[in-house]
Order: C-alpha cells, then sequence, then structure tokens
C-alpha cells in the first residue's frame, strides 16, 4: 500500500485512493501535532480551523474586491508560527504593516492570481511576509490555485532537496504539486473529488506527521528511542513536523498557543529563544541528529534564509528589533 511507504514515496507514487484515504486523517494529525507542540492542544486546532475553513469564506465573501484585513494578516502568522517554528520578531513585524497597507497589498495580490508570480510580488511588500507567508495567504484565498509551502511538502519532493525558500523556487513547488493534482485527477476520470493544489499539500502534509506520531494508522510499525533518562521509550522525532478541515469549533481563543516545544520551521521563521536577550542562544539539535547544526546543508539555508528575510523587509520604525535581528544571524535550528 502506497500510504506505508515514506511520504516522498507517497508523493510519487499513492494513487487518488491512497490520497484520499490519507486526507480522512487530517483532524488527527492535526490533534496529534497540537498535542506534541503545546499544552493547550485545543488553541493550535483552533487556529486551524480558522484558517482552513473560516478565513477562505471571509476571503471570498468580499468578491470582486477580495482583500484580507491586518486582523487576518495578524492571525494568519499566528497560525503558521504555531503549526511551525515560532519566531517573536516576525509576529512583531507583521503587526507593523497599517490596516491600509494590508488591504491593498492583499487585494493587489488576489487580483493578479492565477499569476502566482506577481501575486507574490506583490505580497512581499509587507513587512514580515517572506514566502512562505506569502504562499500561506495566497493558498487562503485560492486553494485550488495555490498550496501553502511548508517544509515537510518541500521536503517530500526529491527534486528540491536543499531548496532555497524564494519565490522562484515557490514555482518550482507549485509545479511539482499540480503534476501530482493533474494525475490523480486524470485517474479520477471525473468521479470523486476533484483533487487541488492545497488538499495535495495537506495530504502530504498529513502523511508525514502520521508516519512520525503514529505510522500504525499507515500501516508502519512506531519507531522508538531510548530516553536518556531510563524511562519509557518515546515515538522518534527525527524528522521536522509541522501541522482540509477540522473539528474544532468556537472562537478563538485570546491566548496564544504555547510555541516553546520542538517544532518546524519555515523560510520567514527565526528563533524564538535566540531572540530572548535574557538567554544566550542555543543552537537546537538538527533533525538528522549530527553533531553540529552547522554539518547539515539544510541548517545552513535555514541561517541564510533567516538572514534573508530580515534583509528584505526594508527600513522601518522598528528600530528597536535591531538589536534581536543582530542576535538572529547567529542562531540556528
Amino acid at each position: 500500500m502506497a500510504t506505508a511507504k515514506d511520504t516522498s514515496t507517497f508523493f510519487l507514487e499513492a494513487d487518488a485512493k491512497d490520497f484520499d484515504s490519507v486526507l480522512k486523517f487530517y483532524p488527527q494529525a492535526i490533534k496529534l501535532k497540537a498535542e506534541l507542540k503545546t499544552k493547550k492542544p485545543d488553541e493550535l486546532i483552533k487556529l486551524d480551523n480558522w484558517y482552513q475553513n473560516e478565513l477562505p469564506k471571509k476571503i471570498k465573501s468580499r468578491g470582486k474586491d477580495a482583500h484580507m484585513i491586518h486582523e487576518e494578516l495578524v492571525q494568519l502568522m499566528k497560525w503558521k508560527q504555531a503549526r511551525g517554528k515560532f519566531y517573536p520578531q516576525l509576529s512583531y513585524l507583521i503587526k507593523v504593516n497599517t490596516p491600509r497597507a494590508v488591504m491593498a497589498e492583499t487585494k493587489k495580490a488576489f487580483r493578479k492570481l492565477p499569476n502566482i508570480e506577481s501575486a507574490m510580488a506583490a505580497l512581499s511588500n509587507l513587512k514580515g511576509v517572506g514566502t512562505a507567508t506569502a504562499s500561506a495567504v495566497l493558498a487562503a484565498a485560492s486553494p485550488d490555485i495555490a498550496p501553502f509551502m511548508a517544509d515537510e511538502c518541500v521536503q517530500a519532493i526529491p527534486e528540491m532537496e536543499g531548496s532555497d525558500y524564494t519565490a522562484k523556487e515557490y514555482l518550482n513547488f507549485v509545479t511539482h504539486i499540480r503534476k501530482v493534482c493533474d494525475r490523480l485527477n486524470k485517474e479520477q476520470n471525473g468521479c470523486g473529488n476533484k483533487f487541488s493544489p492545497h488538499m495535495v499539500e495537506l495530504a502530504i502534509w498529513t502523511h508525514h506527521v502520521i508516519s512520525d506520531l503514529q505510522p500504525e494508522l499507515l500501516g508502519k510499525e512506531r519507531r522508538t528511542v531510548a530516553p536518556a533518562n531510563g524511562g519509557s521509550p518515546l515515538p522518534s522525532d527525527e524528522s521536522n513536523l509541522e501541522p482540509p478541515s477540522t473539528n474544532g469549533n468556537g472562537k478563538l481563543g485570546a491566548d496564544s498557543v504555547n510555541e516553546d516545544t520542538t517544532t518546524s520551521c519555515t523560510e520567514d521563521s527565526m528563533d524564538a529563544k535566540a531572540a530572548s536577550p535574557a538567554t544566550p542562544a542555543t543552537p537546537a539539535s538538527p533533525s538528522d541528529n549530527s553533531d553540529s547544526a552547522f554539518s547539515t546543508p539544510r541548517a545552513k539555508r535555514q541561517m541564510e534564509e533567516a538572514s534573508s528575510e530580515e534583509n528584505s523587509l526594508g527600513d522601518s520604525s522598528d528600530a528597536a528589533a535591531l538589536p534581536i535581528a543582530k542576535k538572529l544571524r547567529k542562531a540556528t535550528h
């Protein structure tokens, strides 16, 4: 069964039935991820429900003048960082954007669709919005056109190993995702649900998370590692993790999700611990368990991306963040 293989093989070989089967595990995957990341899993589940279901409807309801408002962009960043690695400076920078700028640039971007490159260029005018965040905005506005550039999905594409999070690489990512969409939809021949780029991306993410946290759902044996303190074995967490519809209900919680646990990061993320003025930056263990965080191309790339993200934001009134930014250049994941 294709879903019992690794995520790269699943991406390349799984048929429409397999993709459908994996997508049904999404609520379980987001729950597992939430329980792994935070002491308040319901908060991440609610954030995800808002992003996957409520935000697209709000954008669509605005018709020809479709756009996002400031509060929605701030909330989207909260969702993105709750699923991945939390970087406090991004949360600050996204709030620096004026409500007028957010409305104008998102409206401009949505009008450029289906030209993704032009839409990305418009969104890049907003502070704190790098390639991954821009892809999240476009996926919310047009899931039938744009997928979210999650780490897990990029890693599942062999041709994109060591990819840089640039607009050019995002277009490459979209091309690979659309090829799978075409293959799955051709296979179904008009029967069943039509696969969109966002659906394919969600299936890949789900497969990755389930494979790591509850592999028995996919017919795999659970990997275990012996804990250093001699306690009970724990599930292996060697790979970077991140979180269609969820079962979350109700309004969003006022409290943010606890972001102090081990998570994956995307291109426009900055290390929360490295940004803390009271604690020296401590490199996190790389996903391949190597001795040094500098020993893998991915670790080097993430450092460069964080620096590139910071530089791409341009001059602004956020001078207070500069000392933090200097520390971030030295941070590793």
